[in-house]
């Protein structure tokens, strides 16, 4: 009997925004709000998106590639301190193989003119799924999203 394959991954990326911790954190706990940067790339369509942001609660949003091939990001809230982190777990799914489970945690830092927002994942990826980079990449994408989506909100 072979065990299974299993290729570990870390990353931290930080971005600064010139808003408050407050609609910061916000911008990832509203599910309204979110939805406006937490998106797949170009022509990705939303299939189901769910979301419970509470200490235990679950996040589901899963999407179709113009190729037809599926993304499911399936979370679960460990930790909420509002304002200052958020931590959860979550598993990521390509159509219906598991392909990596990963632990991740947001802070937020007031400093001068605005937010540091630091994230960093720790990912462990699933029998042979090579990660490459993509992950980290990925998230970049997401990080500069919510940038956009904060200087599109009034204030």
């Amino acid at each position: 009997m072979t065990s299974p394959n299993v290729a570990h991954g870390v990353f931290t990326l930080e971005r600064i925004y010139p808003v408050s911790p407050a609609r910061v954190f916000a911008a990832w706990s509203d599910t309204e709000a979110r939805a406006q940067w937490f998106v797949g790339p170009e022509n990705w369509q939303v299939e189901i998106r769910e979301a419970d942001f509470r200490v235990g609660g679950q996040e589901r949003v899963r999407g179709r590639f113009p190729n037809g091939g599926v993304s499911d990001f399936q979370a679960t809230y460990r930790d909420i301190v509002p304002g200052r982190r958020i931590v959860y777990v979550y598993d990521m799914y390509v159509g219906e193989t598991k392909i990596s489970v990963s632990l991740a945690s947001v802070t937020f830092e007031a400093v001068a003119g605005g937010t540091r927002l630091t994230v960093t994942e720790q990912g462990v990826f699933l029998d042979g799924y090579e990660d490459a980079g993509s992950r980290e990449h990925g998230t970049g994408v997401l990080l500069d999203n919510l940038g956009a989506a904060l200087a599109r909100a009034p204030t």
